[in-house]
């Protein structure tokens, strides 16, 4: 089985674990609900069906069950929170507490790193901007961002970038990508793009100051749909957006990094 960090849903590593030993012994879900000390039979096999969730008073005895003890405890107890929480910001801290275990253990939770960089827009800037600008120093480049970012906040996704191999710097201060897009999949990733999407649209905002009209486009329609249609309509956004990206990436003279918002979401409730 594998180790608990390489998880990031309590819910599949509860199953792997009941599947684990049910390969070693006749172990039933009766027999786990038991150890955990629940009443009902079926209460885990319910959890990990996603048909409920894990309580507060049933994450230690479930641990105790798995046998989790120090970090490992330590780490399912984020895990379920993680996975528990209502709202971003309790999402966030367990994910980060998981991380913060982890590195103490000096293990690495798979995809953290791409979590770390997407839940910044200052990464994907500064991916963009650091080959145009051979030489620069971190507050050159950010001179050169419209938006308020600090140098400090560039050298610091400069690092990040080095680290997690997205930025390869050949000479001092001198970068290239080493991949032209980037894709991201991960069961963190959501909760990553959900703050990076808040950010960038916080930027178009901005912009709308910040930038002459003649350079950017900034437009919007409000229109009344049926479900068949809001499918049409997004398959059409997301055939747009992939045709841009075919654009952008076969572009040989790259001076300037733009981003591309796609907002197209409910302003009522059905009627």
């Amino acid at each position: 089985m594998k180790p608990i960090f390489e998880y990031q849903d309590y819910r599949r590593y509860m199953l792997d674990f009941y599947e684990y030993q049910k390969k070693k012994s006749a172990f039933t879900w009766r027999e786990f609900s038991k150890i955990a000390g629940f009443a009902s039979p079926s209460y885990l096999k319910l959890v990990c069906d996603g048909k409920s969730s894990l309580s507060r008073v049933g994450i230690p005895q479930v641990a105790c069950a798995m046998g989790l003890s120090g970090h490992e405890y330590d780490y399912f107890i984020n895990l379920v929170e993680y996975g528990n929480a209502s709202d971003d910001k309790r999402k966030k801290a367990a994910f980060e507490e998981m991380v913060r275990i982890a590195k103490e253990q000096r293990v690495r939770i798979m995809d953290a790193d791409a979590f770390a960089y997407y839940e910044s827009s200052i990464n994907s800037i500064v991916r963009e901007l650091a080959p145009l600008m051979p030489g620069a120093l971190p507050n050159e480049m950010a001179k050169k961002i419209r938006h308020n970012f600090t140098a400090q906040q560039v050298r610091d996704s400069l690092t990040l970038l080095e680290k997690i191999g997205l930025l390869n710097q050949t000479t001092t201060n001198t970068y290239q990508q080493t991949e032209k897009a980037i894709t991201g999949s991960t069961e963190a990733l959501p909760l990553a793009l959900r703050s990076m999407n808040r950010q960038m649209i916080d930027l178009a905002k901005e912009s709308l100051d910040l930038v002459d009209a003649n350079k950017r486009n900034v437009a919007g329609v409000t229109m009344g749909i049926d479900e068949e249609t809001f499918s049409l309509i997004n398959k059409e956004l997301d055939d747009c957006r992939k045709r841009i990206i075919t654009l952008a990436n076969k572009c040989n003279r790259i001076n300037q990094v733009y981003r591309l918002n796609l907002q197209f979401f409910p302003l009522t409730e059905k009627i």
